[in-house]
């Protein structure tokens, strides 16, 4: 791991210990940029406490940063946790952190993602499915569809690992033969080492389940998407409904609703979104073209 990995980890990261206080990502995006338009940038060796003062801080906050740099040796024992666990760490700067979500995220992107599973699925065509816990039959049947024509047309299925919409999806997916990738909001550890996943979380590898984590992640389950299919919302409330609002603000991904009839879907489809039936599912590249956002109008 080169020496800005390990910095990046070492300022963004609990590393294990629920006390440590690393920097918030604004706090992050900030020092970022006032090493890099520094004129002695000092990217090839350590921050010092006088580097810091010098690029604006004050002493309190510049000791704050030096103090997170120091703790190597907790960095060590967390990876090497993390690496027993199979447990690995991409930030923004590793070789193959997904480029989708620099991308269309820019600074947004989370700092640090942590990977467990098969790697290579980063590198496959995907389309996103978000739905809700509690889901109809007929919205069932739809996030089944979704997760077999992924596996048809070679497209892996990204979803968020929830019951309902998600589960269905992920399940229908590889029993036809294909690939997911789970963007999980709980802890990644405990997840299973399993042929054809992976398995994703912006937060450190043991982390538990919050409700702001699984709100945070919608944006990288819609930006690692080709195009994102809503199986159900409900409306103006849940994950489903906030990531979707948010994607047609954000054109982070084409966003397709199925047309139930549901007061949340007509107005998704109002706000931007494309009513899709499950017929219109046998194209996904079809889907993918982009919509017109009612907040671009």
């Amino acid at each position: 791991m080169r020496p800005a990995e390990r910095g990046f980890l070492l300022l963004t990261g609990s590393l294990g210990d629920p006390q440590r206080k690393p920097l918030t990502v604004s706090q992050f995006r900030v020092l970022a940029s006032r090493v890099r338009n520094a004129a002695d940038p000092g990217e090839d060796r350590d921050l010092t406490q006088r580097d810091l003062l010098a690029l604006g801080y004050g002493g309190d906050m510049a000791q704050r940063i030096v103090d997170l740099l120091s703790e190597e040796a907790l960095l060590d024992h967390y990876l090497q946790r993390g690496h027993k666990l199979g447990c690995r760490p991409l930030s923004r700067i590793s070789e193959g952190y997904p480029k989708t979500l620099k991308k269309k995220l820019g600074l947004e992107s989370p700092g640090c993602i942590w990977a467990k599973g098969d790697l290579s699925l980063l590198d496959r065509p995907c389309v996103s499915l978000v739905g809700s816990r509690e889901i109809r039959q007929e919205n069932k049947e739809f996030a089944r569809q979704v997760g077999i024509e992924a596996a048809r047309q070679g497209y892996a299925l990204v979803s968020g690992n929830a019951r309902g919409a998600d589960s269905v999806a992920q399940r229908a997916c590889l029993e036809a033969g294909g690939s997911v990738i789970c963007v999980v909001a709980d802890e990644l550890a405990s997840k299973p080492l399993l042929e054809r996943v992976l398995f994703l979380s912006e937060d450190d590898f043991d982390q538990p389940f919050s409700a702001q984590r699984a709100l945070s992640r919608n944006r990288c389950i819609h930006a690692l998407g080709a195009v994102t299919l809503v199986a159900q919302a409900e409306l103006r409330s849940g994950g489903s409904w906030d990531g979707s609002a948010r994607n047609l603000r954000c054109g982070w991904s084409p966003l397709c609703c199925f047309n139930d009839g549901s007061d949340a879907a007509l107005e998704l489809v109002q706000m931007g979104a494309l009513p899709v039936s499950a017929p219109e599912l046998s194209d996904f590249a079809a889907l993918s073209r982009e919509n017109i956002s009612f907040f671009d109008q």
